[in-house]
């Protein structure tokens, strides 16, 4: 097993306490470690940044987030539906509060990336769609990302991949789980 070069915090008293084996234990706290660096990363955006900057694409990272939540909600990603996307919409997605995503719509909509239309069911409604350039962008940044994978991904076996994917989904399932039993 590789070890992170992460360190972790010192244990917490429930995983002291649990019945899972020393070398369980260690694992756990170095995963824990390993999910708050990716996490911190993600989350200031140096991992998005650094894609952007491969691409030349005149976006920083708040745009494209707010390019890819258009398209999630565009293609019912992470929804039970498809759906128009609307400034509304954008918000819930991302997470923030509606004023800012009309400034980053607005900024897409000023960059060619998507623009206002009206709805099909509301003409009264104003709509998010993708422009050719914003479809362009973001095959650009689905490539480049998938490029990176393949490359990441190249030295593991076909099991490994499959064990990770497989552990991955089960893990995140079980974050899941415990933010429902929590609201």
């Amino acid at each position: 097993m590789a070890k992170t070069p992460f360190k972790p915090f010192p244990i917490a008293p429930p995983l002291a306490a649990s019945d899972f084996s020393d070398k369980a234990k260690e694992a756990l706290m170095e995963l824990d470690a390993t999910m708050f660096q990716w996490h911190r990363k993600l989350a200031k955006g140096e991992l998005t940044g650094r894609l952007l900057a491969e691409t030349g694409l005149d976006l920083e990272p708040a745009l494209f987030h707010g390019l890819m939540a258009v398209m999630r909600i565009t293609h019912g990603v992470g929804r039970d539906q498809r759906q128009e996307p609307t400034v509304g919409l954008l918000a819930e997605e991302m997470s923030i509060d509606p004023s800012r995503a009309s400034r980053i719509a607005s900024d897409l909509i000023g960059r060619g990336y998507i623009e206002r239309a009206a709805a099909q069911d509301d003409g009264r409604k104003s709509v998010l769609l993708l422009t050719k350039k914003g479809r362009a962008a973001f095959d650009t940044i689905r490539d480049l990302r998938w490029a990176h994978m393949v490359d990441m991904f190249s030295d593991w076996s076909e099991a490994d991949i499959e064990r990770f994917s497989d552990l991955m989904g089960r893990y995140v399932v079980g974050v899941l789980g415990v933010r429902q039993e929590e609201a």
